[in-house]
Parts: structure tokens; sequence; C-alpha cells
């Protein structure tokens, strides 16, 4: 089955989106580009300016946005609170297993990428999974009082 037209079988509720953003402090942002024009990049930046710590991973930058990039999510020092994907859905499998290893608490797909095999993994070793959605979105909804993520 082609990775890239899958729909998730599973998407966390909305109040446990609500939840997960409240209670994250760092989240790496993993295929983050220091090209200002992409969309890891304003997602990034816009995390920035919410408080939150942005971990680039990133084997191709050094830095990104002022902070050190790392080459691989397991490179990371220390358990994150969102592991935020913006790789295509080939490369999710091996990011949910280092995610899985380090002990970090959550997966998050961006908008366009879903992978129900590993998010089932995922979810299997205890970590939240939110697929197909767009981090910076769900938390400018989450902040206006909406009362409503989805």
């Amino acid at each position: 089955m082609d990775q890239g037209c899958e729909l998730p079988r599973f998407q966390l509720p909305p109040e446990e989106i609500r939840e997960l953003l409240a209670a994250s402090r760092r989240i790496a942002v993993v295929g983050l580009s220091d090209k200002p024009d992409r969309d890891s990049h304003r997602v990034a930046e816009y995390l920035l300016q919410q408080g939150y710590e942005v971990i680039p991973v990133n084997p191709n930058v050094r830095e990104v946005l002022g902070r050190p990039a790392f080459a691989d999510l397991r490179d990371v020092p220390g358990p994150v609170d969102i592991v935020d994907i913006f790789r295509r859905p080939d490369a999710v499998p091996a990011i949910v297993d280092a995610a899985i290893a380090r002990g970090d608490r959550a997966i998050w797909m961006q908008e366009g990428i879903v992978h129900n095999e590993a998010a089932e993994k995922a979810r299997a070793a205890g970590l939240k999974v939110v697929m197909n959605r767009c981090l910076m979105k769900e938390h400018r909804q989450w902040r206006a009082g909406s009362g409503r993520c989805d």
C-alpha cells in the first residue's frame, strides 16, 4: 500500500491534543529546514515564540533558528515531549523506533503525513500519536480558546 495515500485509522481526541500541547515544553522537529519559506521553519519559529524549546533534527544543517541541529533523533540529549515529524511517510517508522527507544512522550506527524503501522507501534509503546495535523494550527486553535482542536 502506498503510505503517502494512507488515512489515519486512529486520531488522538481533541481534548487529549489540548492536554498534550499544554503539558509539553520540549519539541524535537525532525526535518526542520533552515529555509524560512518552508513549513517546518515557520512552525518551529511559531513554537519558539510560544515558549516551547525547539530542537532541530536535520543531518543537512548545523543550526536552525539559533539552535544547534542534531543529525538524528537518537543524538538529541534527554527525552522530548513531542517528536514533530516533517519527513516523508517512509521515514516515519525509523523515527518512531528512535522515539520509543529514547522514551519520548508523543509522535506528531504533520499535515500530509500518515503511517498507521508506525502509529500503532508507538501507541503500543505508550506514546501519544497525532497524524496529518499541523501542530501550529492546533496550537493556535487551542490558544484562541475555541475549546476545540479538531
